[in-house]
């Protein structure tokens, strides 16, 4: 096993909080992670009209040898756009880096104190 997956894995461990879109988690992002965020700002919310990078919903981009693996959140817990983001983002991440890409829903709650610029919602939070 070589130190970048040891490394990986250990970010990813059990237990263990995924990082705020855009954080790190002591180590630098990887390559092939900051091409995958970058694209996955071109993913819009259809009803917000933002990517889904500058709503906060990627938790976690973790690129293994063989597959990427993306833990996301949704703005509501039934959002009726999830299996169209979902497959938008799987989209994105192979387009730039060509291998299977799985997208975990996490159960945690979102709210914009999560994005980057709450802001970008048109009003103060």
């Amino acid at each position: 096993m070589s130190d970048e997956t040891k490394k990986d894995e250990g970010a990813a461990g059990a237990g263990s909080t995924p990082p705020a879109a855009g954080a790190t988690s002591g180590a630098p992002m990887s390559q092939q992670e900051m091409a995958i965020r970058s694209a996955l700002e071109t993913v819009m919310d259809p009803e917000l009209n933002l990517s889904v990078i500058d709503l906060g919903l990627i938790r976690e981009v973790i690129v293994e040898p063989s597959r990427t693996l993306v833990r996301m959140l949704l703005t509501t817990p039934f959002c009726p756009y999830a299996p169209q983001l979902i497959e938008d983002i799987k989209q994105a991440s192979k387009s730039v880096v060509p291998q299977e890409c799985e997208v975990e829903v996490m159960p945690d709650p979102w709210s914009p104190d999560m994005m980057p610029d709450p802001g970008l919602l048109g009003f103060s939070y």
